[in-house]
């Protein structure tokens, strides 16, 4: 049984935060899907992983391509994640079950502490999988580093 960790983004933009977090999965062994909302918006997520240091390239593509199962990290809108992740990264308010959080190794839900809306997702996606018994840690960077502000067993 996994967990869903919330990163609540105050110092760094996603796009510092979601390297970090995808070098460490791999590093466990894992597959990850990172599940967003918008195509657009993946798109210039893969531009910007792309476009990362060269000895810390993270390997991954967008969905609909013909090696979509075979992607160590696979960028989606999609529920389905064809590449059989232990990991799921929500981004931009993407929807993650309490199923997903119970299946998978670890769901981290990644949300702009400077957007009052992306905020309250947030807090509705804590109270939605926290009241359906996931256990679930609440991360921040306010301090300057990332401190574990809440937690519950599920």
């Amino acid at each position: 049984m996994g967990a869903a960790f919330f990163y609540h983004l105050t110092r760094g933009p996603l796009e510092q935060a979601l390297p970090m977090l995808l070098e460490r999965s791999l590093a466990n062994g894992w597959r990850v899907v990172v599940r967003g909302t918008d195509p657009a918006r993946l798109d210039w997520l893969d531009q910007k992983l792309w476009l990362g240091p060269e000895e810390r390239f993270l390997p991954h593509g967008v969905a609909g391509g013909p090696h979509d199962a075979l992607q160590p990290v696979l960028l989606t809108c999609a529920a389905q994640a064809p590449n059989d992740p232990a990991c799921l990264m929500a981004v931009d308010g993407a929807d993650v079950r309490p199923d997903e959080v119970q299946r998978l190794e670890r769901v981290c839900i990644l949300f702009d502490g400077h957007d009052p809306e992306a905020v309250q997702a947030a807090r509705g996606q804590w109270k939605t999988l926290t009241e359906a018994g996931c256990a679930a840690q609440y991360w921040s960077e306010e301090s300057g580093r990332w401190e574990k502000k809440a937690e519950t067993a599920g």
